[in-house]
């Protein structure tokens, strides 16, 4: 009997927002998933092996998933995890894939799950604690009230268009263009809090557009809304 690929979300980086479903999906798997560098080097990893016993002890299989835009690499790459997964699955083990935050929300999961789906093997998505619901927790205020709006974008790409929509704007995977988000923020005169490594212990708050670097970690999510004249 084939074994199950699980998509585990362990949420933004606090180990204790972890919900009890991830932490026993973990347990149960033979394999887990982590990307090429190994468990020292993955984030994911890190957090779960505070929350699950043994964590350790159990078959890692390193994936190779570059962060890169260009689409024939990253098909390649995910067309090779997809197959290192399913010989596991084949021998009849559960793998783990362990992913920060959501697996539904701009995660490289969710690109391997689907091929591994379409080549016939049963895959699961275990629902994790979304960076921007943490990072909205951290600034202790609500994302959205009443009948506004949420909008979450990419922040690699262009904003400008994603600036005029109502509401509030979360900007994710913003680090690598930072300065040129901040710039564009300030011209279009948008009110900004920005929350790097929400729920690690080096968790940092940024209350203004003005105070934001223009660099900062990859873990780093903003909270755009109009500025108030």
């Amino acid at each position: 009997m084939n074994g199950i690929l699980y998509g585990v979300g362990v949420g933004p980086g606090n180990p204790k927002l972890m919900t009890y479903l991830a932490v026993e999906t973990i347990e149960k798997c033979q394999v887990i998933a982590v990307p090429a560098g190994g468990i020292e080097n993955s984030v994911s990893f890190q957090i779960a092996a505070q929350m699950v016993t043994g964590i350790e002890e159990k078959e890692i299989l390193e994936l190779n998933t570059p962060m890169t835009k260009d689409k024939e690499i990253l098909e390649r790459n995910y067309a090779m995890a997809a197959k290192l997964i399913i010989e596991k699955l084949e021998a009849g083990k559960d793998v783990a894939y362990l992913t920060l935050g959501d697996p539904t929300v701009y995660s490289t999961y969710i690109y391997i799950h689907r091929l591994v789906i379409q080549k016939g093997y049963k895959a699961q998505i275990i629902n994790g604690v979304p960076s921007f619901c943490a990072a909205s927790a951290s600034l202790n205020d609500s994302l959205v009230d009443r009948s506004e709006q949420l909008h979450i974008i990419p922040g690699t790409y262009d904003i400008k268009e994603a600036l005029s929509y109502p509401g509030t704007k979360v900007l994710m995977k913003s680090a690598s263009k930072l300065g040129e988000v901040k710039s564009t923020l300030i011209e279009h005169n948008m009110d900004c809090r920005m929350v790097t490594n929400c729920g690690m212990e080096d968790e940092n708050i940024y209350e203004c557009v003005e105070d934001i670097p223009d660099q900062a970690g990859y873990y780093s999510l903003l909270i755009v809304e109009e500025r108030k004249k």
